[in-house]
């Protein structure tokens, strides 16, 4: 039986800590990928769903079952402390029966005196109602630039799904916030004085 040398076990040893590094950086990079799907996918965090006109054509109906359920819809707009727009929902809160599209209204506008280029997160609250949440059209999908001093409408065509209905952690809830926050698209785009 042969046996390694001093040597060889060294240059052994730092094969398997590089491999084990480079697997690590590795899954470093697809962590937030990763973590997007299973949010998407699930719901996970208050994460809405994004739904194409047919899906949202199959709930209308398969809500037709669903008695008349309504939802209370409240629109919440924020921006962060380095964003110089005013944002806000054009209606605070919205009756929605279950399956049936609606159609909610933002409104930004850019106090500063520089373009700017935004991008808006969003959550849904209760949690458990992100899976049911779909939105069809948001400007939340794309990023938005503003000149100075202008002002836009920018609307989310949305519907929640009648499976809600079947998931006993969606009882009791009557009202259904939907969060968005304006962030700089590009942190090299610079505070305005």
């Amino acid at each position: 039986m042969s046996t390694l040398s001093l040597e060889d076990r060294n240059k052994r040893t730092m094969l398997i800590a590089f491999g084990m590094a480079l697997a690590m950086l590795g899954l470093g990079y697809a962590a937030v990928p990763l973590y997007n799907l299973f949010c998407s996918v699930t719901g996970f965090g208050g994460t809405t769903q994004v739904a194409s006109e047919a899906d949202a054509a199959l709930a209308e109906r398969l809500a037709a079952s669903a008695g008349g359920t309504t939802y209370s819809i409240r629109f919440d707009a924020n921006t962060s402390r380095n964003m110089p727009w005013e944002f806000k929902p054009v209606q605070v809160t919205d009756t929605v029966a279950i399956g049936q599209r609606d159609m909610a209204f933002y409104t930004a506008r850019n106090d500063s005196s520089v373009p700017i280029t935004g991008t808006a997160t969003f959550n849904v609250e209760p949690e458990q109602a992100g899976r049911y949440f779909n939105k069809i059209q948001c400007f939340c999908f794309t990023e938005q630039t503003l000149q100075p001093g202008e002002e836009i409408r920018m609307p989310v065509l949305y519907y929640v799904d009648p499976a809600a209905l079947d998931d006993p952690n969606m009882e009791g809830v009557e009202q259904i916030t939907l969060s968005y926050t304006f962030h700089r698209a590009s942190e090299s785009e610079k505070n305005p004085s």
